[in-house]
């Protein structure tokens, strides 16, 4: 059941178009709380598929951004998951599920 599931910490099995891809897509205030609660493994996939500007926007942001509540922060996040989601549902993004790798679409 948990190999069907994309939950935000699969964001680092994304490969580097898809991250950028869905970081297109998602709202900048949405992508500051959610790394909020975000282990440094995800925090630096996403800095490192933006633009050096945008990652020292997005840096500074959650710098200056006030303590959250866990709630607002899971809340975040489960819009990034719905965004991916909704990616995929689209055909823009192919997400690996389990499997072994001979069994990814190639």
């Amino acid at each position: 059941m948990r190999a069907l599931l994309f939950v935000f910490d699969d964001l680092l099995k994304l490969d580097d178009r898809t991250v950028q891809l869905v970081l297109k897509e998602v709202d900048q205030k949405d992508l500051a709380l959610s790394l909020r609660g975000a282990s440094v493994e995800v925090t630096d996939r996403i800095l490192e598929n933006m633009s050096q500007r945008a990652a020292e926007t997005l840096r500074e942001e959650m710098e200056f951004m006030p303590p959250q509540l866990r709630r607002v922060v899971e809340e975040a996040q489960t819009k990034i998951v719905a965004v991916v989601r909704r990616l995929e549902e689209d055909g823009t993004i192919i997400v690996a599920r389990g499997g072994s790798e001979a069994e990814m679409v190639i």
